[in-house]
Protein backbone atom coordinates (compact mmCIF):
# COMPACT_ATOMS: atom_id res chain seq x y z
CA UNK A 1 0.00 0.00 0.00
CA UNK A 2 1.85 3.52 -1.33
CA UNK A 3 1.00 5.98 1.71
CA UNK A 4 2.70 8.72 -0.63
CA UNK A 5 -0.94 10.27 -1.46
CA UNK A 6 -1.81 10.65 2.40
CA UNK A 7 1.48 12.15 2.81
CA UNK A 8 0.28 14.49 -0.29
CA UNK A 9 -2.57 15.10 1.38
CA UNK A 10 -1.24 16.35 4.63
CA UNK A 11 0.87 18.66 3.80
CA UNK A 12 -1.37 20.49 1.12
CA UNK A 13 -3.96 20.42 3.98
CA UNK A 14 -1.17 21.69 6.32
CA UNK A 15 -0.28 24.35 4.30
CA UNK A 16 -3.23 25.40 3.65
CA UNK A 17 -3.68 26.04 7.37
CA UNK A 18 -1.08 27.79 8.20
CA UNK A 19 -1.81 30.98 6.70
CA UNK A 20 -4.53 31.05 8.61
CA UNK A 21 -3.48 29.72 11.95
CA UNK A 22 -0.86 32.36 11.32
CA UNK A 23 -3.35 35.57 10.74
CA UNK A 24 -5.62 34.89 13.67
CA UNK A 25 -2.09 35.33 16.14
CA UNK A 26 -1.71 33.91 19.06
CA UNK A 27 -4.28 32.90 21.90
CA UNK A 28 -5.06 35.09 24.31
CA UNK A 29 -3.31 34.66 27.69
CA UNK A 30 -4.51 34.28 30.91
CA UNK A 31 -4.17 36.71 33.95
CA UNK A 32 -1.69 34.11 35.21
CA UNK A 33 0.50 33.74 32.19
CA UNK A 34 0.33 38.14 31.38
CA UNK A 35 0.98 38.99 35.77
CA UNK A 36 2.54 35.95 37.01
CA UNK A 37 0.06 36.06 39.79
CA UNK A 38 -0.70 32.55 40.68
CA UNK A 39 -3.31 32.76 43.55
CA UNK A 40 -7.12 32.36 41.82
CA UNK A 41 -8.63 33.93 44.71
CA UNK A 42 -7.95 35.05 48.14
CA UNK A 43 -8.06 32.82 50.69
CA UNK A 44 -10.60 33.62 53.31
CA UNK A 45 -9.21 33.26 56.50
CA UNK A 46 -10.26 30.22 58.45
CA UNK A 47 -12.18 31.10 61.88
CA UNK A 48 -10.49 30.10 65.10
CA UNK A 49 -13.46 27.61 65.90
CA UNK A 50 -12.45 26.22 62.22
CA UNK A 51 -9.26 25.83 62.54
CA UNK A 52 -10.34 24.36 66.43
CA UNK A 53 -12.46 21.60 64.59
CA UNK A 54 -10.12 20.79 61.80
CA UNK A 55 -6.96 19.87 63.83
CA UNK A 56 -9.19 18.09 66.63
CA UNK A 57 -12.84 17.19 65.92
CA UNK A 58 -12.51 16.61 62.08
CA UNK A 59 -10.30 13.32 63.05
CA UNK A 60 -12.92 11.32 63.83
CA UNK A 61 -16.07 13.37 62.83
CA UNK A 62 -18.15 14.96 59.47
CA UNK A 63 -18.92 18.65 59.26
CA UNK A 64 -20.51 19.90 62.34
CA UNK A 65 -24.32 19.44 61.87
CA UNK A 66 -26.89 22.30 63.06
CA UNK A 67 -27.53 21.60 66.28
CA UNK A 68 -29.24 23.74 68.87
CA UNK A 69 -26.92 25.23 70.77
CA UNK A 70 -28.11 23.66 74.10
CA UNK A 71 -27.27 20.28 72.23
CA UNK A 72 -23.99 21.37 70.43
CA UNK A 73 -23.08 22.95 74.00
CA UNK A 74 -23.72 19.43 76.18
CA UNK A 75 -21.68 17.69 73.51
CA UNK A 76 -19.01 20.07 73.47
CA UNK A 77 -18.65 19.92 76.74
CA UNK A 78 -18.17 15.94 77.35
CA UNK A 79 -15.87 16.37 74.00
CA UNK A 80 -14.06 19.27 75.57
CA UNK A 81 -12.17 16.83 77.67
CA UNK A 82 -11.38 14.26 75.36
CA UNK A 83 -10.11 16.42 73.02
CA UNK A 84 -7.84 18.31 75.73
CA UNK A 85 -9.70 21.72 74.73
CA UNK A 86 -9.29 25.54 76.59
CA UNK A 87 -12.06 27.12 77.41
CA UNK A 88 -11.02 29.90 74.92
CA UNK A 89 -10.93 26.94 71.99
CA UNK A 90 -14.36 25.75 73.23
CA UNK A 91 -16.04 28.99 72.67
CA UNK A 92 -14.52 29.75 69.49
CA UNK A 93 -15.53 25.77 68.12
CA UNK A 94 -19.31 26.67 69.78
CA UNK A 95 -19.43 30.01 68.04
CA UNK A 96 -18.09 27.75 65.14
CA UNK A 97 -20.83 25.28 65.39
CA UNK A 98 -23.78 28.18 65.87
CA UNK A 99 -23.53 30.84 63.51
Amino acid sequence: MNRRPHVITAAFVLSALLPLIAQKGPSPKSETARTGNTQSMPKQEESRGQRVFRQNCARCHDAPQSFPPSVSGTILRHMRVRASLSAQDEKALLQFMNP
